[in-house]
């Protein structure tokens, strides 16, 4: 996208997520009228996902050419995405010991909520599982990226060792993924209407200003907690870039169109592809965009794993009980692994929730004190998330021109 357009779609964004706040709190529910526009766009995202992930992915591994460049890359994505999460869930439960928003609580009549039911039974196994699935076509049409992403880094590494045989399906991929990227532009043009929707409408279906208010009133504390935690967060991996990755503000503006769009979208997955055209518009190479971004959008929720240990810890606080250390220790750990790796799940932000209530014997009614502002809380924490996986490639980025060559395109 020319950089002219882009900083035009960027003031846009922004301007249709302060009138669809302002129209979704003044208007209330006359704006689920145009809800139908925001599932449009969010439908639109969504099926870019799966043919962009595959093309991107395997062009990034063919693109680094040996075998053994992949290794030193895949660890340090790993690495950085296990540290930044354990360093998010720490920030949580510092925040949420030093407010104490659940303290004076009422949790009498609450109820386990029906989506909660459910999940009881996942476990640790569950979350391994989730890493491959037996049809790969029907996870792909499910949308369960995280076995597609594995099939794709294996089908690629299985590309490298082909030789000239596997040039033609090389050069298909990467001209799939240009033209992937290319539908992305045209759709992001469209995405100041579709975003003024998603905002407009979810804060009209919660009843308007008076009533979002009165929710946010019941729970301010925890809210407080949160978007405090968020923020700290979120200033720590701006030092990170600028430490480790030798770049700052600019790099935060190229990257404002994905981290509005994920707050009016409220997903890692669906604003991927906007976040990987401002990634390899700000400089970073192709390579390292490609392999990184995808991964992250599943496996990398510092923003949810954070939010999963202060809720946690404000359910323990509204019951009463006091969390040990070893208890929090549980809470550290669990939640931890549990962001990493239940990406592949459905509703894997629940899921992660009851896992970890279920660690420290909490009672799973108390998600329902939660409800009324997860909506909210989501779009703060996926702009976190996306906002971790822009500067884990800017990190992995550094790595590669200095150690696997110049970058390509």
């Amino acid at each position: 996208m020319p950089h002219r357009h882009a900083l035009w779609l960027l003031g846009l964004i922004a301007v249709a997520v302060l009138a669809g706040g302002f129209s979704g709190w003044y208007f209330g529910p006359a704006m689920l009228q145009v809800a139908w526009l925001g599932e449009l766009f969010l439908s639109a995202l969504k099926m870019l996902i799966v043919p962009l992930i595959v093309a991107a992915v395997i062009s990034s591994i063919t693109g680094l050419g040996d075998i053994r460049r992949l290794g030193r890359v895949g660890w340090m994505t790993l690495a950085y995405y296990i540290s930044t999460t354990a360093m998010a869930v720490l920030i949580g439960l510092l925040m949420v010991n030093l407010i104490q928003p659940g303290v004076g609580m009422e949790t009498a009549g609450l109820v386990v909520p029906e989506g909660v039911a459910g999940k009881t039974d996942t476990g640790v196994a569950d979350i391994v599982l989730s890493l491959v699935a037996p049809n790969i076509v029907q996870a792909a049409a499910d949308t369960k990226l995280l076995p597609v992403i594995f099939f794709s880094i294996v089908f690629g590494l299985a590309l490298t060792t082909l030789g000239e045989r596997g040039r033609n399906l090389t050069l298909f991929f990467d001209g799939l993924n240009e033209t992937m990227m290319k539908l992305v532009v045209w759709l992001m043009y469209l995405a100041p209407i579709g975003i003024f929707a998603l905002v407009a409408s979810r804060l009209g279906r919660a009843g308007g200003g008076v009533a979002f208010f009165v929710q946010i009133k019941a729970v301010g504390l925890h809210v407080v907690t949160v978007i405090a935690g968020l923020g700290v967060h979120f200033l720590l991996l701006f030092i990170v870039l600028g430490l480790f990755a030798g770049r700052g503000l600019p790099y935060l503006v190229s990257m404002a169109r994905a981290l509005i769009t994920a707050f009016g979208t409220a997903s890692s997955s669906a604003t991927l592809p906007m976040t990987l055209e401002c990634a390899e518009e700000a400089g970073v190479d192709s390579r390292a965009a490609r392999f990184v971004i995808p991964l992250g959008s599943t496996i990398n929720m510092d923003g949810t794993a954070l939010y999963e240990a202060a809720a946690v810890m404000f359910i323990a606080q509204a019951y009463g009980l006091d969390m040990s250390l070893g208890q929090q220790a549980i809470i550290f750990l669990t939640a931890t692994l549990a962001a990493v790796g239940a990406a592949g799940i459905p509703e894997a932000g629940l899921v992660t929730m009851v896992i970890v209530l279920e660690a420290v014997g909490l009672p799973l009614e108390g998600i329902g004190l939660l409800l009324a502002v997860d909506w909210f809380l989501d779009r703060f924490r996926t702009s976190v998330n996306v906002w971790g996986d822009a500067v884990g490639a800017a990190l992995v980025d550094r790595r590669m021109r200095g150690r696997f060559g110049p970058p390509t395109t």
